[in-house]
C-alpha cells in the first residue's frame, strides 16, 4: 500500500517529508508485527533485544551501560528491562567480584533456550516480511538506510 493512501497525505507533500513519514510508519508497521509474535513468548521488543545483546556476549558479562549502548530503542529503561527479566529467570544480575560498584547482568539457560526456540520464528517472520524484495534490493536498502544515518 502506498504511504499516501495509507495516512491520506496531501498531493502536495514535499518528497523529503513523504520519505521521511515512509519510514517512520514503515518501522512502526513491522514493529508491531514484531510485538506480536513476542507476545506469545511473553516478551517485549526491548526484552528481546536485551536477551540478543546477552546471548552476543558469549558467557561474558555485560553492564548496565553496555546493554543500553547497544539497545536497537536509546530510550529504553535498560534497568526495568532487565529486572523484569530477571523475574522471568531468563537474566541474572550480580555483583561483581572485583569491583563491587559494577553490577553484572548474563543471559541464563532459560535465556538461551527461549532464544534458540525463538531463533527460527524470528527468521522465519523476517524472511517473509522481505519477500517482496531481491537480495540486490535489500543490499541497496541497507545501504541507503546507512547512508541516511551517516550524513547526521
Amino acid at each position: 500500500m502506498k504511504i499516501e493512501d495509507a495516512l491520506k497525505l496531501s498531493s502536495n507533500t514535499d518528497l523529503k517529508s513523504k520519505t521521511l513519514i515512509n519510514l517512520h510508519y514503515t518501522s512502526r508497521f513491522f514493529e508491531e508485527r514484531f510485538a506480536s509474535l513476542l507476545k506469545e513468548f511473553d516478551l517485549s521488543v526491548p526484552q528481546f533485544n536485551v536477551l540478543r545483546i546477552l546471548r552476543g556476549q558469549k558467557g561474558k558479562p555485560a553492564s548496565l551501560a553496555c546493554i543500553q549502548e547497544r539497545m536497537v530503542d536509546k530510550n529504553s529503561n535498560t534497568t526495568r528491562l532487565v529486572d523484569k527479566l530477571i523475574l522471568k529467570n531468563l537474566v541474572l544480575r550480580k555483583v561483581c567480584p572485583e569491583n563491587r560498584r559494577k553490577i553484572e547482568i548474563t543471559i541464563t539457560e532459560q535465556g538461551m533456550d527461549l532464544l534458540k526456540t525463538l531463533d527460527p520464528v524470528t527468521q522465519k517472520s523476517n524472511a517473509d516480511h522481505t519477500s517482496a524484495l531481491s537480495t540486490e534490493e535489500l543490499e541497496l536498502l541497507n545501504n541507503l538506510l546507512d547512508k541516511l544515518k551517516s550524513h547526521e
